[in-house]
Parts: structure tokens; C-alpha cells; sequence
């Protein structure tokens, strides 16, 4: 019995504390213009295609906020260079994107701008041509997410930023402009 009663005590009290450590809860849906890009590039490629992200937005503090976040991006090349020159480099990917964010922000009203960063998971294909790689590569891979931008609103509740993931092991990048939008969930007071 007392060791019920122990078991007890800790349950509630971690619940409690829980509720102290996170004051907010939300999700945040984004939608956006992806691309992608190889690290080493010759003729300055940039593919581009389509990108979304769901996330779920534990705050804090008025000015952190933790993430975690599932997405997906799909680019694909074109052929050409920014300049609409015909190339072989190209930077694909077609990956669905796993991981947590902290994000830092300026706790004021209509326009609050941020900065994040984490660690997540691609899975996917990713393909790299350049003249120094050539790299054809499915499966999971490591990222490191980074993102900058502005939240909008008088709640600041519109999200307008770039978010860019970083992809070592297959010598490229991938990101995208995107616009969210943050639903609260049922906030206790």
C-alpha cells in the first residue's frame, strides 16, 4: 500500500510539474516553395518543388518555443542554372522530414521575428550531380534544420519564414519559403 501511494505521489506530481514547464500548446501547419541545392556547385544549380510541414509548438517561455515536426519536400531538376542555362547538375530530393526545433523569438506583438535550430531525420531518395559529387543515395539520413523569419499578427499567429535542412552526408541542402499558420490547442490558464 505505501508503495502505491508512492507511485501515486510521483504521477501527479509529474503531471503537475508537466503543466509548469509547458505554458502553451499549438499546431502549426506550413505550406511552402521548396528547393534544394547541391554544397558544391560549378553552375549555381537550385532545383525547386513542393514542401509542407506540420508541427507542434510547446512553449515555454514567451520567447522559446520547442518544435517537433514531421514534413515531407519533394524537388526535382529542371536541367537548367539560375541563369536558364542547360546543366547536369542537379540537386533532388524526395524525403520525408522527422525531428525537433528550438525556436528563439522576440516576444512582441504583430511582427516577432525568429531563429531556430535542432536536429531531425530525412528519409527518402536523394540524388547529387555536381563535378565534384555523384551522389544516388535512398534510405535515412541525418539533418540539421535552421530557420529564420517572422511571425505576423497580433497573436502572432501567421508564420512567414525560410527554413533550410542541411544534408551532409549527401552534400546538399533543402528548404524552402514557406507561410503557417498556428491553431491553439485547449490552453489550461
Amino acid at each position: 500500500m505505501k508503495k502505491t501511494l508512492i507511485l501515486l505521489i510521483i504521477v501527479l506530481t509529474s503531471n503537475l510539474a508537466e503543466a509548469q514547464f509547458i505554458k502553451e500548446k499549438s499546431i502549426n501547419a506550413q505550406i511552402g516553395y521548396g528547393l534544394s541545392a547541391p554544397n558544391n556547385s560549378v553552375d549555381e544549380v537550385v532545383d525547386d518543388g513542393f514542401f509542407a510541414q506540420g508541427e507542434l509548438v510547446l512553449k515555454v517561455k514567451s520567447w522559446i518555443e520547442f518544435r517537433p515536426y514531421a514534413g515531407f519536400i519533394l524537388t526535382s531538376s529542371n536541367g537548367e542554372d539560375l541563369n536558364g542555362n542547360p546543366t547536369n547538375e542537379k540537386a533532388k530530393s524526395k524525403a520525408f522530414l522527422l525531428g525537433g526545433k528550438a525556436r528563439v523569438r522576440a516576444p512582441i506583438p504583430w511582427v516577432a521575428p525568429y531563429i531556430e535550430i535542432g536536429i531531425g531525420t530525412s528519409i527518402g531518395k536523394f540524388e547529387t550531380i555536381t563535378a565534384f559529387d555523384n551522389i544516388d543515395k535512398s534510405g535515412v539520413i541525418y539533418h540539421i534544420p535552421f530557420s529564420i523569419g517572422l511571425e505576423l499578427g497580433k497573436n502572432n499567429n501567421v508564420d512567414l519564414g525560410f527554413t533550410y535542412y542541411f544534408q551532409p552526408s549527401v552534400e546538399q541542402y533543402a528548404g524552402a519559403f514557406a507561410v503557417g499558420i498556428t491553431f491553439p490547442l485547449n490552453n489550461k490558464k
